[in-house]
């Protein structure tokens, strides 16, 4: 079937993948390799068809989703897209989880790992002898799944002229939004694991201090440090932290780094709290989630905006103890 005569629909929505992979199961993009079209995914090319273009300076009005029954079916996916973009380009959530887990239901229960500490990498393991364990269980209570999003509020009369490239920036801090949601919903999952067992930093803030935090880290490695503004504010200020190459990469990239290697994350999320989370990237957490980006794809198409959510729902579970640390200082 070519992508110019599929017919589009609202059920296209409610099979079980994303409109995309729906569309795709229709009309392959492997069809289209060597062609003009190579490159674009089942979506784009129904953009093409329908000759809409959502980015540029020259990008179409909201209306011209609504100019036929099909096109106007491609909206919510935009919805979606747009809103997913502004998810990606404010994610901090991909810094600090080691697995992301897609699940189909909204009850899920992590698994946690317990490791033999009492073994040494340099014992030989003789016949017969006693070999470490690794203890892998189901945790004791399911992984909290939150709901993030907003409602979209707007007539059709006040959005159908305004150009597409700007109401994509609307959209996209809805997914900042989720952004910021989800990274304190990671945070207060680490937060909750670990309960009282948080560190004391005595004396504050200092270089000294934070190696010792790095050091206590092993077998594993701090690889991420997360901390309010005020606190990443006293640490860049460090005279450790203003050597020739962290210099460098901060002035030249906006990245921060530590000079024991460890890349820092600042959230509004632990304002006010002096307190630090550390943790190993790489062992430290899952990312549980149920679909994608939701959109509520029948009042869109039907222009019913007044009251039209978009979300998405996702948990977050601690995987190994010993990778993510806390300490405080006053």
């Amino acid at each position: 079937m070519s992508f110019d005569n599929i017919k589009l629909e609202k059920e296209l929505y409610t099979t079980g993948k994303s409109f995309t992979q729906a569309l795709e199961a229709i009309d392959p993009s492997e069809n289209y390799k060597g062609t003009a079209l190579e490159g674009l995914d089942a979506y784009q090319r129904q953009l093409k068809r329908f000759d809409i273009k959502v980015s540029g300076a020259d990008s179409d009005t909201v209306s011209k989703f609504f100019q036929s029954s099909d096109s106007s079916a491609l909206f919510p996916e935009y919805v979606s897209r747009a809103v997913r973009q502004g998810l990606v380009e404010s994610d901090v959530v991909s810094r600090i989880v080691a697995s992301t887990t897609n699940i189909d239901s909204l009850d899920y229960r992590a698994i946690e790992s317990i490791v033999d500490e009492e073994a040494t990498p340099n014992e030989h393991i003789m016949e017969g002898a006693y070999i470490p364990e690794i203890n892998v269980s189901l945790n004791s209570s399911l992984t909290k799944l939150n709901k993030r999003g907003r409602m979209l509020v707007a007539s059709y009369e006040a959005i159908k002229f305004q150009k597409l490239d700007v109401f994509t920036v609307i959209l996209k801090q809805i997914g900042e939004y989720i952004a910021r949601c989800q990274t304190a919903d990671a945070l207060t999952a680490i937060i909750d694991a670990k309960g009282s067992d948080v560190s004391t930093l005595t004396g504050g803030v200092s270089y000294d201090n934070l190696v010792d935090f790095w050091n206590a880290f092993a077998p594993y490695n701090l690889t991420t440090i997360v901390t309010d503004p005020t606190t990443m504010a006293s640490m860049l200020k460090l005279s450790e932290f203003k050597d020739a190459v962290a210099g460098l990469n901060f002035h030249g990239t906006g990245s921060m780094i530590t000079p024991f290697g460890a890349s820092l994350i600042k959230t509004d999320f632990l304002k006010g709290q002096k307190t630090i989370i550390g943790l190993d990237k790489n062992f430290a957490l899952e990312k549980v989630q149920a679909g994608e980006i939701v959109t509520d794809f029948d009042k869109l198409i039907d222009r019913q905006l007044e009251r039209a959510t978009v979300s998405c729902i996702a948990g977050f579970s601690p995987i190994f103890d010993g990778a993510s640390k806390i300490a405080s200082y006053s």
